[in-house]
Formats: structure tokens, C-alpha cells, sequence
């Protein structure tokens, strides 16, 4: 990640071993992800005991680049009250995906990630994922 919002320190996988990760890559222009997968994300962390699970948003951009600044990230968590660790994928010089993007093989945002509590990745899901569905998941991530 090229920065965090909502951290005193990076994040990384590694730090988070031991723990199931909910992680949603989402662009703030996306409508998908402002009417589902942010507001999701924030249902999943109230609902989760942190101590066990950790919930992460990746603002990872692939189009208009310009609008979505760290700035515009930052005003936009504001207003929309959400208060998870956000990464800001980072990009390399002349690619059009940014890193995370690229390693996970994502198509686009929303895209929801789920890795369990030995780092390994559990589901992989672009689009919508009902709610009652990623719950059983994690449930049984949680159980394991």
C-alpha cells in the first residue's frame, strides 16, 4: 500500500496473522461499492469481535486517476463516516493497475477479499456479496 488513513501504522498481512481479514478493495467513485460494499464492510466490523477478525477497506483506483486522491479519500471517509484502516493501493510507473489489484487478480471494485487466520486467501468474490452468505463464511473462518 502507497499510504493508510485510519492507522497509526501500515498494515500488513503478516501483522494481522492469527486473525480472519474481511478486506474490500473499493474506488470512492464506485456506485456499487458506496451503496454495498463500504457500508458491508462497516456492518461486518460492528458485528465481529475485532480482537478475532480484522476489517479493511483498499482504495485501489484504476480510473480517474486525478478525482481520487488521498485528499478526496480522506474527505470522502469523512462524510461517509467510515473509520476502518484504508489502504491506498499503490501504483507502479507505467502500469495501469495498482499493485494489490493486479496480485489478486482483481476484475474491478467491489471486490471482497477473505483470507483466514494462517494468511491463506478463502474467498475471492467481485460484486455484491449478500450479507448472510460473507456471515456463514466468516462464522465458519471464526470457528475453525
Amino acid at each position: 500500500m502507497a499510504s493508510w488513513l485510519n492507522t497509526d501504522a501500515p498494515i500488513t498481512l503478516d501483522t494481522l496473522r492469527g486473525k480472519v481479514v474481511v478486506a474490500h478493495a473499493f474506488q470512492m467513485l464506485c456506485p456499487g461499492c458506496v451503496q454495498h460494499a463500504l457500508p458491508q464492510m462497516m456492518r461486518v466490523r460492528e458485528l465481529f469481535d475485532e480482537q478475532e477478525l480484522a476489517v479493511i477497506g483498499l482504495h485501489t483506483v484504476f480510473e480517474h486517476h486525478e478525482a481520487m486522491k488521498p485528499l478526496a479519500l480522506r474527505a470522502f471517509a469523512h462524510e461517509y463516516r467510515i473509520d476502518v484502516p484504508l489502504g491506498i493501493d499503490a501504483h507502479e510507473e507505467g502500469t495501469a493497475l495498482p499493485i494489490t489489484m493486479r496480485r489478486y487478480g482483481m476484475q474491478g471494485t467491489p471486490t471482497l477479499l477473505l483470507i483466514d487466520r494462517q494468511g491463506d486467501l478463502r474467498l475471492h468474490a467481485f460484486g455484491s456479496v449478500e450479507d448472510m452468505a460473507l456471515g456463514a463464511v466468516i462464522t465458519s473462518l471464526l470457528s475453525a
